[in-house]
């Protein structure tokens, strides 16, 4: 027994890193491919790492002083946070700098490969700049929920939120915001120093940078969220017997009744509640009004639900 115990937990470790290996090369595609030519920066410090690649004249390797930056973060969050701060944080950040520099040919031994300059990437990026970016934010938000969704980070701004509301009580949104804010006007600066605007106001990258912050983090959500996939109603009503029926003859779902007191009227009666897929609600609406018209329906969303007839998120 407790070998088979071993054994699941050893195997469900091991698909955690390979997910996160998976997310920080899918979120390196984002930033090596996409952003880092388009002068586009996502904040934080990738977003910092690439305002000195640009300062330096490409000198720098982003990935490496994004590697360099996370380092002296990590160990700070390890020793305010614990372990949790602990080996995924590290593969997560370490993989993902690899991966940048690889795709971009700043890795010895892989000097070929330059993603970036396919003639396909730079087509898209001269003639429909926008989708580029959108394209970078996509890639970038879908490797950061990967490895959010299982268990990992990738030091650098989580780990100054992280301590912040431990030590100060900061929101970590408060957080966030202000570091991709701060390092978003430093990158400004710098691609208006050195000239690398490409044709386009700096005001106009900057504004793309934060359309890439909304992007990303709202990928992030449906990451770690999902999708409303099913819905779930509280439904008061004086012919709750019948609804009932309904719910569990005619749409083989479960219900829960339960009593309570309306304030308006002091009247008991019964409530209930059942969980329905999106396709099923529509008409569980109609069957419900064709019943009682009077009837009171609440119908709110649901990202998960973990029993029989629905399927559980990954």
């Amino acid at each position: 027994m407790e070998n088979n115990k071993n054994k699941m937990a050893a195997g469900k470790a091991a698909k955690e890193y390979f997910f996160i290996l998976l997310g920080a090369f899918v979120m390196a595609l984002g930033i090596a491919v996409f952003l880092v030519d388009a002068k586009v920066v996502p904040g934080g410090v990738s977003g910092l790492s690439m305002a000195l690649h640009y300062l330096t004249d490409e000198k720098v390797p982003v990935g490496l002083m994004m590697w360099i930056f996370n380092i002296p973060l990590y160990i700070w969050g390890v020793r305010e946070l614990g372990r949790q701060f602990g080996a995924r944080t590290l593969v997560g950040f370490t993989s993902n700098a690899f991966f940048i520099d690889l795709l971009r040919g700043a890795v010895p031994g892989f000097r070929g490969i330059h993603l970036h300059d396919h003639p396909s990437i730079i087509a898209l990026q001269q003639n429909d700049f926008f989708m580029a970016v959108l394209v970078g934010g996509v890639l970038l938000g879908v490797g950061l929920g990967i490895i959010f969704k299982f268990k990992g980070s990738t030091a650098g701004s989580d780990v100054l939120a992280a301590v912040g509301q431990k030590r100060w009580g900061v929101k970590p949104g408060q957080v966030f915001m202000t570091v991709d804010c701060v390092v978003i006007l430093i990158a400004g600066v710098v691609i208006q120093m050195k000239g690398l605007a490409m044709g386009r106001p700096v005001l106009t990258l900057t504004l793309y940078a934060l359309l890439l912050l909304f992007v990303s983090s709202r990928i992030i959500d449906v990451i770690l969220d999902g999708f409303d996939y099913a819905r779930s109603a509280y439904i008061i009503s004086s012919k709750t017997d019948e609804i009932a029926k309904v719910i569990m003859k005619d749409m083989s779902r479960g219900a829960t009744a339960f009593e309570a007191r309306g304030l308006y009227k002091n009247q008991k009666r019964e409530v209930l509640y059942t969980v329905l897929s999106r396709k099923e609600i529509g008409k569980f609406v109609d069957d419900v009004k064709a019943i009682d018209p009077k009837a009171f329906v609440i119908v709110n969303n649901v990202h998960e639900v973990l029993g029989e007839g629905f399927r559980p998120r990954i």
